[in-house]
């Protein structure tokens, strides 16, 4: 089967039938928010939201565009204008594929709120996956990884490491105790 990309399908979906993720990390600082808001007013939406599709629920989940999905829910002018639908390019993933994926096209373009990365590093380790999954699909090196459990002080994410032996005191320093 031939590989086809999600954004050759892009459809039109009422803004209310989209629901944000509980995982996004990425955070825009309100300079950056106007400058999409005018972007968006000048120029149209020129990407599409990546979502997953809840089939059960009927909703469409954010995997990469939250910010764009605001400035539509924030800004009567384009929500008017855009008849309030948005461009939707759907992915159909598992949920740690898509939050890969939500990191993947965050870290292509901005920086990440450090306790959200740890609590997405946190919770792809709950789902089973493993320290180098982690960081070929979110591109992190491992001492990132290890930064990030650390700080979420839970000691579950620390019981696959193989730790260094301790260091035992010598002969010599047991005499030096002044």
């Amino acid at each position: 089967m031939e590989f086809k990309s999600p954004a050759y399908n892009v459809i039109s979906v009422p803004v209310e039938k989209i629901v944000i993720n509980t995982y996004n990390p990425n955070k825009v600082a309100p300079p950056e928010m106007k400058l999409l808001y005018e972007s968006i007013r000048e120029d149209g939406y020129t990407m599409p939201i990546v979502c997953y599709y809840k089939k059960e629920e009927d909703t469409y989940v954010i995997v990469d565009g939250f910010h764009r999905y605001r400035v539509m829910l924030e800004h009567p002018d384009i929500y008017e204008r855009e008849n309030g639908r948005l461009p939707v390019s759907v992915i159909d993933k598992p949920l740690d594929h898509r939050m890969a994926s939500t990191v993947r096209h965050n870290r292509a373009r901005g920086t990440h709120n450090v306790e959200l990365m740890s609590s997405i590093v946190k919770e792809l380790h709950e789902l089973g996956r493993s320290d180098a999954w982690i960081a070929r699909h979110l591109g992190m090196d491992q001492d990132e990884i290890l930064r990030l459990k650390q700080i979420t002080g839970l000691a579950a994410l620390f019981r696959d490491v193989k730790f260094g032996k301790a260091w035992h005191p010598s002969e010599e320093d047991e005499g030096d105790q002044n």
